[in-house]
């Protein structure tokens, strides 16, 4: 059974960092599509950063970039979002998600390729 975890939410004030951290198990980890995903109160999900199994990384949102690094820890099974100079837009419900094996997934800002989701871990950025 594959079961996706999130932790590392919190809240923090404008400028702050938080590193979110997603455990994967049940899968071939390094075989898979992970990325990074989020849904803003009121508004519609959007994906933000994904990793490809070959090691590729696709950003989604010029917003994110220069403040959020993606990395991966195949011999842990661990995807990681490190988030620096945070701002109160970046206040989200972040979620983690895998797809695969290899090009039975893809990475998209849709998030239609991945198939397995972590239930999200809660960001909150004050002023």
């Amino acid at each position: 059974q594959v079961q996706v975890v999130e932790s590392g939410g919190g809240s923090v004030q404008a400028g702050g960092s938080l590193k979110l951290s997603c455990e994967v198990s049940g899968l071939t980890f390094d075989d898979y599509f992970v990325g990074w995903f989020r849904q803003a109160p009121g508004k519609e999900r959007e994906g933000l950063i994904c990793s490809a199994w070959s090691g590729a990384t696709a950003y989604y949102q010029n917003s994110i970039k220069g403040r959020f690094t993606l990395s991966r820890d195949n011999a842990k099974n661990t995807l990681y979002l490190e988030m620096n100079i945070l701002k109160p837009e970046d206040t989200a419900m972040y979620y983690c998600a895998a797809g695969g094996p290899r090009n039975a997934g893809y990475c998209s800002n849709s998030g239609n390729g991945m198939a397995y989701w972590g239930k999200g871990t809660l960001v909150t950025v004050s002023s």
